[in-house]
Parts: structure tokens; C-alpha cells; sequence
């Protein structure tokens, strides 16, 4: 495969220059690990439905990965091929990427979900030589998907199939045989080693809008962002980190996966999301640090409420994806015992901006943090003129993470030849330098000639006592052009009406004209593998009245 990661080349010599690439790349710092703490445990893989633990050390993560790369090789797997894997959380996920960055290969994490439509895109235009999926996985047969997927794959050589069996079977193919102590073993480990500026990571986006963009990471600018996240929060070598997010995305493969190896810590991966579940691993594995988007938040604040037992050693939950209400935050605050950091980022970047640890508490629900090391943000008007604070517009951003540009796509890199990059956000800062996200270009409404904050609307509505979700979304109208509908999500045993509502947003003095005009109720909304709230597919099944 030949990468076009244009973007990378014009400012390594600034990166370097300024301390924010570190030419390192994760065999490094898992090399690094060998050799100061190899009897650490280093991984937890904990499969809910089964209730399979499984343990290794760094030494034993070491030596797995190093057998799984010559096998891969065996397998015809070489420099810059793209393996593809439609995996959970499970261990086999971080062995997997360690054994191909040992020998040069890129790897391409696919979300679970995924099903036909999208797989058919993706592993096509990543040109993927091998596929790594599930045998089952929540009841759906991904091995029987993706061979039925392949005659028109002709990149694709081969399907490994987690728990399967037969000829194709994971462990049969790469675990069992101990390929790295054959004589070639050491020449295939050490010869195609990646450096920090190779691609190690094709990532698709979300899919929020639109058809769905490889991104295309090294090892500098993932650990670009990795870095100085760690260190904003505190993290190091004593921590546990545990990982309920899907590691498929970015989320979960940067904090989750890279982010413990490079701190020498712990990680735990939970591969269903069940809240119990996670709280008892918190509080059984001692777990310090997590991330993940509001829903989690929400799930495990109630569920250890609901128990009575709390978890003393959980310090940080970082939450991302959307808005955290302030409600939640005070109930997260006083049930868990942790800081709640909110956070804001991108597939392209990874975390942008996040709060501090000694930030006023109260900017978890009104703001997004600012900016980390090495990243800049600016939001600018419609000619690209600089607005200044409170004035919302398109929200730009430089950074020492961005990625390297969009494979077969450098068209749609959104990059200037000064590194700002057009996230497609709209937002807010404040005179602090903290931003606000107000809704993606995309999602504004304009009814009559005036702009609708939707986000500021949305943030009243999260206050309503019988509201667990909302979206504010157009819906066409002849006369004012837009209309503004709200989709909600009520708590389990509430009831919302359109009346109340218009009530509750009037008792908050909200101007007239930014109420909504529809209400839709729904039990759960379309939303990403990451949790943010699909609002272009509830945008397309109003307008198809399909709500």
C-alpha cells in the first residue's frame, strides 16, 4: 500500500524543533518496559458474557506479540500492508497492533458494528491483505459476513478468525506455533521495524456526515497527543486504566491500548459495556483513570448509587463526545468521588482540549478545556477573519497530532499551507481560552434569517428532571426555512410532552424563536460506535417521515 500522508513532511522540522514529536514509536516504549518492569502486569482482558480474565506481563505481551509478528509475516503480511481487524476489546486487539508494528505492517481497527455496507468500503479502499474478526460477537456471525464479503475484495488474501476453528483459526495460526523461535525469527522482528514517521494507524472516521475518511496517524503524531494528555492528567506508571470504550476507536486505541504501554502502567479492557460490571472492576482491579462518552458516565454514576458501594480509587473519569450536563457532573462528583474532566477532540488529532485537574468544577458543563501543548485553536468567521471570545463561528486548529491526511483523499485534508485544520465543529472561546462546542457546520439551524443555539437549548433541556437524552435537529419549512425539532430520549418511568417542554424552556427564559416547534420522542437515538448522537440520520428520517 502506498500511503499519501502529505501533511506529515511540512512540519516535522517545527515538531522536532519544539519538543512535541519524540521519534519514538510504541516498540520503544514496549522495549522500554522489557526491560524496567517485565513481571508488571501490564493487560487485563475481561470478556463480560463469558466471564474470561485473561493476564499477561509486559514479558508475556512482549513475547506474544513477537510470536504473532513472525506469524503474520508467515502469512505474507509485510511493510505497509494493511491488516484490517473487526475486534472487541479484547486482548487480542493490543497483540495484534504490537505484532505489526514489529514488522511494519499498519493496522486498520474496524468497529464491531459494522456490517456489510460499511465494511465493504473500508476494507476495499484500505486495500486490507488480511482480515481478523470474531467467529461471533453478540450473536452475529462476523466470520460469515466478511467471506461473504471477499470475491469482491481482491486486496483481501485471507480471514483469521478469533474462536473459530479449522484452518483460518487465530490461536492455530499465530499464538500456538512458537514462530519466534525459528532461525529466520530475529531478522523478521528487527528488519521492518517502522520508524515515528511511517503510518501505523488507518483509522476511519465516524461517519457522522458523510462517507467515511481514512485517516492516517504515525507514531508521532499519536504520541504527540498521548504525551501531554498524560501528563494534563496526571498519569504515570502507578496508574490502572481502565478501558470500557471500544478500542476501535480513536478513544480506546490511544488511552487505552498505546497510552499504558508508554506510561509503564495497567491497563483493564471490558468488552461489553455493562455498567455493574465496570464498577466492580473498578473496584476490585483498583482502578484509577477512565474515559469514555456521557452515556457511560450516566450508566456508572447510577449504577453505584443504586449498589451502595462505592470506588474509592477511581481519581479522573474523563468524559468526551458531548456535552456533560451540570446536573450529572455534580451527581458523578459526589457518587464516584472522582474528578470529572470533559474534553473535546477529533480522529485527526485525537483529545484537543480537556480541563484541568484544578479547574473550577463547573467547567466540565460549561466548557470543553483548552487547548494542550502543542495544539493552538482559533475560531473565525465565514472569511476566515479571527472572532473574538463569545462570538461563535468555525473552530480551526494547529497541532502537533494532526494527522497525516486522509488516504486517496488529500482533497479533503481541510488543512492550510499555516497547519490549520477545519474541523467541521462550530464553537465558542471564552476569555480564558477555553472553548465551546456549539454543533458541528453542518448541524446549524436558521429559522428566518436568525441562528438557532442549539447547543445552549440542548443544555437547558438536559436540566429537565425527565430528559436522559435530546438533539435539536432541522426539519424543513416552507415559510422560515428551518424549523427546530427536539428529539428526546426520556428516563426510564418519565414522561416529556411537547406542552411541558415549551414550559420548562420558557421558566428558563429562553427567547421564543429558539423553542423548538416539534418534539419526537424516541427510546434511543442513532448514535457512533464512540456515543455522539448521529444527528444527520435523524436530520434524514425527518425529512423521509420516518419520525
Amino acid at each position: 500500500m502506498e500511503f499519501d500522508a502529505v501533511l506529515l513532511a511540512p512540519r516535522r522540522a517545527e515538531s522536532m524543533a519544539k519538543g512535541y514529536w519524540h521519534d519514538r514509536t510504541i516498540n520503544d516504549d514496549l522495549d522500554a518496559c522489557l526491560a524496567s518492569c517485565p513481571d508488571k502486569v501490564a493487560l487485563t482482558a475481561v470478556r463480560i458474557e463469558t466471564d474470561q480474565v485473561r493476564r499477561f506481563t509486559y514479558r508475556e505481551m512482549a513475547d506474544l506479540a513477537d510470536r504473532i509478528a513472525v506469524g503474520l509475516s508467515r502469512l505474507g503480511v509485510g511493510r505497509n500492508d494493511v491488516v484490517a481487524m473487526q475486534l472487541p476489546n479484547w486482548w487480542q486487539f493490543s497483540l495484534l497492533y504490537l505484532a505489526c508494528t514489529r514488522i511494519g505492517a499498519v493496522l486498520n481497527p474496524l468497529m464491531p458494528i459494522f456490517r456489510e455496507r460499511e465494511l465493504a468500503f473500508m476494507l476495499r479502499h484500505g486495500e486490507a491483505k488480511l482480515m481478523i474478526v470474531p467467529k461471533t460477537y453478540r450473536n452475529f456471525d462476523h466470520e460469515a459476513m466478511v467471506r461473504g464479503l471477499m470475491p469482491n475484495l481482491p486486496a483481501l488474501k485471507r480471514v483469521i478468525v478469533v474462536d473459530g476453528g479449522g484452518a483460518d483459526d487465530f490461536d492455530a495460526l499465530l499464538t500456538t506455533p512458537e514462530w519466534e523461535k525459528q532461525p529466520d525469527a530475529k531478522a523478521i522482528l528487527t528488519s521492518n521495524r517502522p520508524g515515528p514517521d511511517d503510518i501505523t494507524q488507518l483509522i476511519y472516521t465516524s461517519g457522522t456526515t458523510g462517507e467515511p475518511k481514512g485517516v492516517m496517524h504515525s507514531a508521532n503524531t499519536l504520541m504527540a497527543n498521548i504525551i501531554p494528555y498524560a501528563q494534563r492528567l496526571g498519569l504515570g506508571a502507578d496508574d490502572i486504566i481502565l478501558m470500557a470504550s471500544p478500542m476501535a476507536h480513536q478513544t480506546g486505541f490511544m488511552y487505552g491500548l498505546m497510552m499504558p504501554i508508554m506510561l509503564k502502567a495497567s491497563a483493564i479492557l471490558q468488552d461489553v459495556w455493562e455498567p455493574n460490571k465496570a464498577a466492580g472492576l473498578i473496584r476490585g482491579e483498583k482502578v484509577s483513570f477512565t474515559m469514555a462518552s456521557t452515556p457511560f458516565l450516566t450508566d456508572l454514576t447510577r449504577a453505584v448509587a443504586e449498589s451502595g458501594n462505592p470506588v474509592p480509587t477511581l481519581k479522573t473519569f474523563l468524559c468526551a463526545g458531548a456535552p456533560i450536563p451540570g446536573p450529572l457532573v455534580e451527581q458523578a462528583q459526589a457518587g464516584l468521588g472522582a474528578k470529572i474532566v470533559s474534553a473535546w477532540g477529533m480522529t485527526e488529532n485525537g483529545a484537543v482540549t480537556l480541563i484541568k485537574l484544578d479547574d473550577d468544577d463547573k467547567l466540565a458543563s460549561t466548557t470543553d478545556g483548552c487547548a494542550l501543548p502543542g495544539v493552538e485553536v482559533k475560531v473565525v468567521d465565514t472569511e476566515g477573519k479571527t472572532l473574538p471570545p463569545g462570538e461563535i463561528g468555525k473552530l480551526l486548529v494547529r497541532a502537533c497530532s494532526n494527522f497525516g491526511g486522509y488516504l486517496k483523499r488529500p482533497q479533503w485534508n481541510g488543512t492550510d499551507a499555516d497547519g490549520w485544520f477545519d474541523t467541521g465543529d462550530l464553537a465558542y472561546l471564552n476569555a480564558q481560552g477555553y472553548i465551546r462546542i456549539s454543533g458541528r457546520s453542518k448541524d446549524v439551524i436558521i429559522r428566518g434569517g436568525e441562528n438557532i443555539p442549539v447547543v445552549e437549548v440542548e443544555a437547558l433541556l438536559y436540566k429537565h428532571p425527565a430528559v436522559a437524552q435530546v438533539a435539536i435537529v432541522a426539519y424543513p419549512d416552507e415559510r422560515l426555512g428551518e424549523r427546530a425539532c427536539a428529539v428526546i430520549v426520556p428516563k426510564p418511568g418519565e414522561i416529556v410532552d411537547f406542552d411541558g417542554m415549551v414550559d420548562f424552556l420558557k421558566s428558563h427564559k429562553l427567547a421564543n424563536q429558539y423553542i423548538p416547534e416539534k418534539l419526537i420522542l424516541r427510546e434511543a437515538m442513532p448514535a457512533t460506535p464512540s456515543g455522539k448522537i448521529q444527528k444527520f440520520r435523524l436530520r434524514d428520517m425527518l425529512q423521509a417521515g420516518e419520525l
